[in-house]
């Protein structure tokens, strides 16, 4: 008896082990995603590039279904768990997206990282920390963005994007316990890809230009296929870990953009912006590390229950 829990117990560390690598491997993805989608908008509109990569994964997902012989669970709960998640991962990929036409990568990415002040006011599992880490991640944001009488509308839409963000990583936190973490996936980006199609219908995608340019096919790679595999990991470890330790590990993800726009794009943010990227970062450790987070399950239910 002794055995079979010490061998749950072991298998339980392992797969906490693996969740907190997949989630700074999402971290490292989704910073890159910034500068990529930038580059790309200058050739292809927002939704209609949402788009392209959303069926991108969609078609890589159901391809290994296919290949590795995966039922797609198609009950009513999974279904109703799937259309609430994507109702969130769209908002917070259009809203991004339609963001980085008028905001920097950099902005772009240091603002979405306020989710992760959001997702304990979404939880309601907040204290005076929050509001300390909510007052000291705001005066980050001004000396950030550096805000004007005319507002940048790229700050703003990213806001929202941050809101719908926070949203979706506050619902996995329950969904992937109970669905089908596979399915969960699959429904996820075939739900936004038709939601797409609309406003990609308004976009004239007739009149856009579809050259395979290295712009187009780099960002197709790296947000059709790679984003894709790091929400597949997202999925997978928010099993295992709360959402606000979740929050806590996508740290890496502005810092991640920053560099990498920096590296790719020549963008400098300034004295004035790294102190506000800093005071954001700060706001961040404040509004997780001092909070106590909601425990899981223990690893003998967790494996029983599948």
């Amino acid at each position: 008896m002794r055995h079979a829990h010490s061998s749950r117990s072991t298998s339980w560390h392992g797969s906490l082990k693996m969740a907190y690598l997949a989630l700074i491997f999402c971290s490292i993805v989704w910073g890159a995603t910034f500068p990529a989608t930038k580059v790309v908008l200058a050739q292809v509109p927002p939704f209609t590039f949402l788009l392209m990569r959303f069926v991108l994964g969609a078609l890589v997902v159901c391809g290994l279904f296919l290949a590795l012989g995966t039922r797609l669970n198609a009950t009513r709960d999974v279904l109703r768990m799937s259309a609430i998640a994507t109702v969130f991962l769209f908002i917070g990929y259009a809203t991004q997206t339609v963001g980085l036409l008028y905001t920097t990568a950099s902005n772009s990415a240091f603002i979405t990282a306020l989710y992760v002040i959001l997702v304990p006011l979404f939880l309601r599992r907040f204290d005076r920390w929050t509001w300390i880490s909510a007052g000291v991640a705001l005066w980050g944001l001004w000396c950030l963005v550096n805000p004007t009488l005319t507002v940048n509308q790229g700050d703003l839409w990213t806001l929202v994007c941050a809101a719908g963000f926070a949203a979706h990583i506050s619902c996995l936190e329950i969904y992937t316990r109970h669905g089908e973490s596979p399915s969960l996936l699959a429904w996820q980006l075939l739900f936004v890809s038709l939601v797409l199609v609309p406003p990609t219908a308004l976009e004239s995608p007739a009149s856009v230009n579809f050259s395979p340019t290295v712009a187009l096919v780099t960002a197709l790679i790296v947000c059709g296929v790679l984003a894709t595999a790091a929400l597949a990991a997202q999925i997978y470890a928010q099993r295992f870990v709360p959402a606000q330790r979740v929050a806590l590990i996508f740290i890496l993800e502005p810092v991640c953009a920053g560099l990498m726009a920096g590296y790719f794009l020549d963008e400098q943010l300034g004295p004035r912006g790294w102190l506000g990227s800093g005071l954001i970062l700060i706001a961040i450790l404040l509004g997780t590390v001092r909070r106590q987070v909601a425990a899981l399950p223990r690893p003998a239910e967790t494996l029983a229950g599948g």
